[in-house]
């Protein structure tokens, strides 16, 4: 049996998120998941992969408040409305796509260049954008956030604990930002998941995510190392992409809560990965 045994939501793409008990399912993903996000002058999404260090930002909601602090100096914070007034939208992009959203404000934009030592400003995702997912994969239309490109990420905690088994240090979950953690089952059975139903919710594995070397930054100092991605390449990558997680779509929206049991209702084959990575 799987279990759901954590959820965590990112409110801006790319900074510290934070678990939660229970989460709304909507449209795009749960509740305020990536609904913000870092651009630069030409309103080109920032990243960790660029730039480690916003990995020190963190965030946190009070009340109808979005909170941005420091990890090393939690005094020194901003607050901004989780829905900011409608205003009028630019253009922005996230990888290949080009979304619609507006700027936040002009404190914010301040207060992150000075933290993060570089120059940028701070958007949010109206209601009324509708990002599309990859039509590759798309069941229905779907639509994301300012995520990389799904609404939902799981992972098995037995996959990080496997992957933990063959590291010299192990590593937290946050350094995969997966949005579903649950218990249960065998390593890596979150690749099989094709149908699983959740609280009534249907919900499909559409695309095994492929990681990069965001997986590779502390998120407590910022730093770079070689790990996870040089023990998961030995046995997790195919086409020269190494993979850990899957994507997820669903039908229905709702409620999701940590305890929630994961019903597999159709498995694909589990003989996706071999120990060489050949297959």
């Amino acid at each position: 049996m799987y279990t759901i045994s954590q959820l965590f939501i990112y409110p801006i793409k790319s900074l510290g998120g934070f678990e939660v008990s229970s989460a709304q399912l909507t449209d795009r993903g749960l509740q305020y998941d990536r609904r913000f996000m870092l651009v630069d002058s030409s309103n080109n999404f920032l990243t960790q992969r660029e730039h480690p260090v916003m990995s020190l930002l963190q965030t946190n909601i009070e009340g109808n408040e979005l909170v941005i602090f420091h990890k090393k100096n939690a005094a020194d914070k901003i607050s901004v409305p989780l829905q900011p007034v409608p205003a009028a939208t630019v253009s922005v992009k996230v990888w290949d796509d080009e979304c619609a959203a507006q700027y936040v404000n002009n404190g914010a934009d301040e207060w992150l260049t000075k933290q993060l030592s570089m120059s940028c400003r701070l958007v949010y995702m109206p209601d009324g954008e509708k990002r599309l997912v990859d039509e590759q994969y798309a069941k229905n239309k779907e639509i994301t956030s300012f995520s990389d490109g799904y609404p939902l990420l799981i992972i098995g905690q037995a996959s990080l604990n496997d992957l933990n088994s063959r590291l010299e240090q192990p590593l937290p979950i946050n350094r995969f930002r997966p949005n579903i953690v649950f218990t249960g089952g065998q390593p890596y059975d979150e690749d099989t998941m094709e149908h699983v139903k959740v609280n009534g919710i249907d919900m499909y594995g559409v695309k095994l995510c492929a990681r990069c070397t965001m997986t590779t930054i502390n998120q407590s100092t910022a730093k770079k190392a070689k790990e996870p991605l040089k023990t998961l390449a030995g046995y997790r990558m195919r086409n020269n992409k190494i993979y850990f997680g899957q994507n997820i779509l669903y039908k229905q929206t709702g409620q999701l809560k940590v305890g929630n049991v994961i019903e597999a209702i159709k498995v694909k084959p589990h003989d996706l990965f071999t120990e060489t990575g050949i297959f």
